[in-house]
């Protein structure tokens, strides 16, 4: 009787595991789907280089210089460290100056607006398609690693439940 009930127990868990894996393909199958669907409408979506390109166009990045510094240009707001001479600095048409790596990451990171009065440096529009195509690729990929820790937890489940 105990022999019966081991080999329902095993069954059990080989029947859960399947259908959990049958359950996980038609997701990724149908995400595959949708996701070929929506590809489609993105046919605006930019990338973080043309992102960033459009950045330089717009604000081109200069050398902080002592001509800036006599402006009472002294530090970047962004990170609060002092210029120092021949540094890569933007100057925004708000006249607020920052380093150049700072501002870009702000820039990629937030709506694209100037950190201290919020004036837009690039139009909403292009915004928009840039964080469209960054937040299609921060979703789940499909890889291995996250389903072998899936399957790893149902094996170690059902074998509590054996035992």
């Amino acid at each position: 009787m105990s022999t019966l009930y081991e080999f329902l127990a095993r069954l059990y868990t080989v029947a859960t595991v399947f259908f959990c894996l049958l359950a996980l393909e038609a997701v990724i199958l149908f995400r595959s789907v949708t996701g070929s669907i929506t590809s489609s409408d993105n046919r605006n979506a930019i990338s973080t280089t043309e992102y960033l390109q459009l950045i330089e166009e717009k604000n081109p990045a200069i050398l902080y210089t002592e001509m800036l510094r006599e402006q009472l240009v002294i530090e970047c707001s962004v990170c609060l460290s002092e210029f120092l001479e021949g540094e890569s600095v933007r100057n925004l048409k708000c006249k607020h100056t920052f380093h150049k790596d700072c501002l870009d990451k702000w820039l990629q990171q937030y709506l694209a607006t100037c950190p201290l009065c919020r004036t837009k440096v690039l139009p909403d529009e292009i915004v928009a398609d840039y964080h469209r195509l960054r937040d299609q690729t921060d979703q789940y990929d499909g890889s291995d690693e996250e389903m072998i820790f899936l399957l790893s937890a149902l094996h170690g489940n059902g074998l509590q439940r054996i035992f």
